[in-house]
């Protein structure tokens, strides 16, 4: 049965013969005025050439990339670079708006003779487009979906852990189930894929932890056994830092223990003991010899000597549980020497790839001045933001969430973090400051995840509404809307090249999503 919307009420008539009585006046022309201007790094600050002068009119984004290039000597199309330019009349927060310059020299806040300082950075040279339809439902799984992540080195690879006690490796490319991944007794709570993309770490509720061949869908050697109580995190040492032929990872636990695994000998190397609660997330950061962080329901996250297994520090100014931690250079640490291109641009020997995936880190810290960042988000409904390796007081405390924060993460290029929380949301911040940027709004449930683009251009979020949703980060608009799980998606990935995004949920179905 069609609905018929009722007639106009009498405000609702007035109103529009009102608008109709009004005419639109037509819009100005720019002030033929000149502007001069400074372009600076929005990480360092260091200028980007010389002041310039530019008309009111040609201010636009576009026309401001195009100086800029050729300033810095891009004069080849194939060096230019796309750039994204913030807002100088606001200490370079918000996006760069040429209304408002012309409207502030209009108003006299600013003249022929003022220096704007145009903060801008280089984005991503290739574009991610918006997933936009569902191009496989698979099932296989008996039970709700709860972790996924994609291989490193190809988007054709997915592995999911579930509650029905088995992981699975799924082949995108064909949409079917590739290897079922059994052994585990409980839940699988956690996978994990190594740098190089040829093992798969699982671990769960049974206490173990698995390593799993992805090519051949085998167990490598038996399970791995130490902890007491249920496995919530796995994280793989950076590729740059790895022993040759002894790649290690670190497990977190609700036994209040992390542990570091040597995956060839199969054995615990160091026990990581000091948390007074579950320990709920941790990841393996590349300063120096490598530390680890870890965020624990005792309130605190705490900082550890990779090598040595001692504590070096712990951060303490959360209220309750620190749900999930987050670092600037989770993606490249992710990846290892494998970029958009994934497995068709791999350097041939060892030694090569090292030295890629070390010059893809530091490429990823410089942002920061060679630092690296970590944001803590938790159950007091709010976030911090640290540089750990010269403070243990917090850059910037981050409020504006109404409910707890369960997921944060930082964009590939380290500029922006966002945070998805209990009360429907997920918010956009400056990482560079922790400044508020926006709120995505559109959800209608519990927003559990959200993972960026690799171009960092966009988000996708996963909610108890049953959608996904792709969002634009520059804009704050949604993107694409895609609907098609029966129940709520606990768990989505955006592949490291760009090409496809992952999800999975109670409905017991993988979902692969492609433009």
């Amino acid at each position: 049965m069609t609905t018929i919307l009722p007639p106009p009420s009498k405000r609702q008539k007035l109103a529009t013969s009102i608008l109709a009585s009004n005419q639109v006046p037509p819009p100005q022309a720019p002030p033929s005025a000149l502007q001069r201007i400074q372009f600076r790094d929005a990480d360092t600050s260091a200028p980007q050439g010389p002041v310039v002068s530019l008309s009111l009119a040609n201010l636009s984004p576009k026309n401001l990339s195009l100086l800029l290039n050729s300033l810095l000597g891009h004069t080849n199309p194939d060096d230019r670079l796309p750039y994204r330019f913030y807002d100088p009349l606001n200490n370079g927060v918000g996006e760069f708006d040429q209304e408002r310059i012309v409207r502030a020299y209009v108003d006299g806040l600013t003249n022929t003779e003022t220096v704007l300082e145009v903060p801008c950075r280089a984005e991503a040279v290739f574009r991610v487009k918006a997933v936009t339809r569902c191009s496989a439902s698979i099932s296989g799984h008996g039970e709700s979906i709860l972790a996924t992540a994609f291989s490193p080195a190809t988007s054709s690879r997915l592995a999911t852990g579930s509650g029905d006690n088995t992981a699975r490796i799924w082949d995108c490319e064909t949409g079917t189930p590739l290897h079922t991944l059994k052994g585990h007794t409980g839940w699988v709570l956690a996978v994990a894929w190594s740098p190089e993309g040829d093992v798969l770490a699982t671990g769960g509720m049974d206490n173990t932890l698995r390593l799993w061949d992805p090519v051949k869908g085998e167990a490598i050697g038996g399970a791995l056994k130490g902890h007491t109580k249920w496995i919530t995190s796995i994280c793989w040492e950076p590729f740059h830092l790895q022993q040759e032929g002894r790649p290690r990872l670190v497990t977190a636990s609700r036994d209040f223990t992390l542990r570091i695994w040597d995956t060839v000998g199969a054995t615990t190397d160091l026990a990581l003991t000091g948390h007074k609660g579950s320990v709920s997330c941790v990841r393996w950061g590349g300063t120096g010899q490598g530390v680890i962080y870890s965020a624990s329901h005792d309130r605190t996250v705490k900082i550890w000597d990779a090598q040595k297994g001692t504590l070096l520090s712990t951060l303490s100014s959360h209220a309750h549980w620190v749900n999930h931690l987050a670092l600037s250079t989770d993606h490249v640490l992710r990846t290892g020497y494998f970029d958009h291109k994934g497995s068709k641009a791999v350097p041939s020997s060892l030694a090569e790839k090292r030295q890629r995936a070390k010059e893809r880190y530091a490429s990823a810290a410089a942002g920061a001045g060679g630092l690296e960042r970590l944001v803590t988000a938790s159950d007091d409904c709010t976030m911090y933001l640290w540089t750990p390796s010269t403070s243990t007081k917090p850059l910037a405390r981050m409020i504006g969430h109404q409910k707890q924060v369960n997921h944060v993460t930082f964009s590939p290029d380290g500029a922006t973090i966002a945070s998805a929380g209990f009360d429907n949301h997920v918010k956009l911040w400056n990482a560079k400051d922790g400044a508020y940027l926006t709120t995505l709004r559109g959800h209608v449930g519990a927003v559990y995840q959200c993972a960026f683009s690799p171009d960092s251009r966009l988000l996708v979020s996963a909610s108890k509404d049953t959608t996904l949703k792709a969002w634009d980060v520059k804009s704050g608009k949604l993107a694409e809307n895609l609907p098609g799980h029966k129940d709520e998606v606990f768990a989505v990935d955006w592949s490291p090249d760009g090409d496809r995004v992952g999800s999975g949920g109670q409905d017991k179905a993988v979902r692969i999503w492609r433009h």
